[in-house]
Formats: C-alpha cells, sequence, structure tokens
C-alpha cells in the first residue's frame, strides 16, 4: 500500500474497522473510502456492486460484520448468518470484479472446532464439531474464509483471512444483551460500585479459558499483514496467553475499584471450555502484541467511563 492508495474499510465505525483507520491514519495513510451503515447497506448486493464499481477502491479492509456476544449469538441465530453472509459474498464478489488490488477478510477464533486441541492451530479448521451456541456465526466465516481462498485459487486475487482472538478496546459494544464477556464485566461491576451493590452476577462456573486482545494491536496486526503476506492460508492473531473467565472478572473487579461479591448464575451456559490461539505462524511472520491486559483493560476503563457520562452502550 502507497499512502496515497484508496482504501476502503468496510465497518470503519466498529470496533475492529475503527482501529484499522486509527492504525492507517497513524502511518500517514490519507485516501479513505468510508460509508456508515446507514450510507451503504452491505447486505444488499447492487449497493455494494454499485459503491465498487464508482469508487474502485485499491485496498479493502473487510471488518463489518454482524456481532455479539453468547446471547446474541444463540437468539438470532438465522440473522447472523444470512446477514454474515451477505456482507461477505457481496464485498468480497465486488473486490473481485473490480480487481481490487488486495482484500483483507476478519473471521473469529470461534470458528474452530469446540474441542478442538489447544492451542489452536489454523490447520484445525473444520476438523471437528462447532460450538452450538455460535454456530451460525463460525460457520459464516469459515465461508469467508473460503471464498477468499477460492477466489485466490480460482482467479489469483489477492485476498487473504485473518483470525482474530477475543478483542476488546474502544468503539466496543457494553450493551447486556449483546456484549462480549470482558466489556460486560466492565458495565456490570462499574454499574454496581456507582450504587453501592453488594454482588455481581456473573453467567457459568467463570472456568472457561479466554485469550484477549486489544483492538489496537489489531489493528497494527492488519496493517502489518496486508502489507507483507499473500499466503492462501488463514493467519490467527491473538496474544498466545489466556486466562479464566473467574480471573479476568477479578481483574476487572480490582480495575474498576469494586468491593462486593461474584455470584454465578450456574442456570447460563460457559461456552467452548478453552479457545487460546497458536500464534506462532503469525509470530514467525514478524508480528507480535505489544498491549498487556490489565493495561488495556485500564484504557479501556477510562474510555467506557467517558461513554458512561452520555450514556452511550
Amino acid at each position: 500500500m502507497e499512502l496515497h492508495s484508496k482504501i476502503y474499510i468496510a465497518g470503519h465505525r466498529g470496533m475492529v474497522g475503527s482501529a484499522i483507520l486509527r492504525n492507517l491514519q497513524k502511518k500517514g495513510f490519507d485516501a479513505f473510502v468510508l460509508r456508515t451503515s446507514s450510507e451503504l447497506d452491505l447486505r444488499d448486493q447492487k449497493q455494494v456492486a454499485d459503491f465498487f464499481k464508482t469508487e474502485k477502491p485499491d485496498y479493502v479492509f473487510l471488518a463489518a460484520a454482524k456481532v455479539g456476544g453468547i446471547q446474541a449469538n444463540n437468539t438470532y441465530r438465522a440473522d447472523f448468518l444470512y446477514e454474515n453472509l451477505m456482507i461477505q459474498n457481496n464485498v468480497i464478489h465486488s473486490a473481485y470484479e473490480n480487481k481490487v488490488s488486495k482484500l483483507l477478510f476478519l473471521g473469529s477464533s470461534c470458528i474452530y472446532p469446540k474441542l478442538a486441541p489447544q492451542p489452536l492451530k489454523e490447520d484445525y479448521l473444520l476438523s471437528g464439531f462447532l460450538e452450538d451456541t455460535n454456530e451460525p456465526y463460525a460457520i459464516a466465516k469459515i465461508a469467508g474464509i473460503k471464498l477468499c481462498e477460492s477466489y485466490q485459487r480460482q482467479y489469483q486475487c489477492n485476498f487473504i483471512s485473518v483470525m482474530p482472538t477475543n478483542l476488546y478496546g474502544p468503539n466496543d459494544s457494553y450493551n447486556l444483551n449483546n456484549s462480549h464477556v470482558l466489556p460486560a464485566l466492565i458495565r456490570k461491576f462499574h454499574e454496581a460500585k456507582e450504587q453501592n451493590l453488594p454482588s455481581v452476577e456473573m453467567w457459568g462456573t467463570g472456568s472457561p479459558l479466554r485469550e484477549f486482545l486489544h483492538a489496537d494491536d489489531l489493528g497494527e496486526a492488519c496493517v502489518y499483514l496486508m502489507q507483507t503476506y499473500n499466503g492462501t492460508q488463514h493467519v490467527n492473531i491473538g496474544t498466545g496467553i489466556d486466562l479464566s473467565i473467574k480471573d479476568l472478572a477479578l481483574l476487572i473487579k480490582k480495575i474498576v475499584g469494586y468491593t462486593g461479591e461474584i455470584k454465578h448464575d450456574l442456570s447460563k451456559p460457559d461456552g467452548t471450555p478453552r479457545k487460546l490461539m497458536d500464534v506462532s505462524f503469525l509470530h514467525a511472520l514478524g508480528w507480535k502484541h505489544k498491549i498487556h491486559l490489565e493495561e488495556g483493560i485500564q484504557l479501556v476503563y477510562e474510555d467506557f467511563k467517558k461513554k458512561e457520562n452520555v450514556k452511550v452502550w
């Protein structure tokens, strides 16, 4: 990518897309093509085709997706499958038709089988059954990986895929109905502290192990791979370090300064027992994360408090 290359970031206002945009701007890139979802509905094939034909971007970061936590994934199964398939199919095919120089597709670590060996290597894809609660979302993301791989093999398109681990950072969702575990816990502990509540409810046993990557690290990794990697193999992006949900809750509790109890709602699902990415391939490509979890959560909590003041969830 040249500094004046025309770059389209699909989903530039979301947590991932905005992190990629910040990273590119910091590096001096200045020719962005950006559209909000109200300006361009990526589920609409004609709108996407017209957009690509008119704007002719050189590079595409496909960070737009319908996303959510366990509850949202499990409740809106058809929506998660249909909308993500439509977004991916439309953008990737239009990128091919309009001879985009390179496209980077963002998937998710939930693509791997529920009981795959840990840590998760790239070649474990399609080696077993998926976690049921997020199977529709995972199937959509697997289709996106295979679409990029197939366009590369059949048409020699330079379309690559990356699979981030669990993310957190600026522009995350703190809506308790569809947020992921880390932002949900930040909001729960903060509100419990503000309201002087004696306890905070946590879903499940707290025993599942999870890995967390700051969105700014992901943005850095995506830009790095866009500039340096051209393979058909999808690339895991993570830290290679995990902790239990209970330990995560205790860390957030400490950062927020909440002094009450944690109570477990054992009627709620735990999800996959462990999801740790094997990042040896990424490290071999020359990139490693920089923001450690405690520092990252402190940064995010400061961002949350600004939003909390204006009640933006």
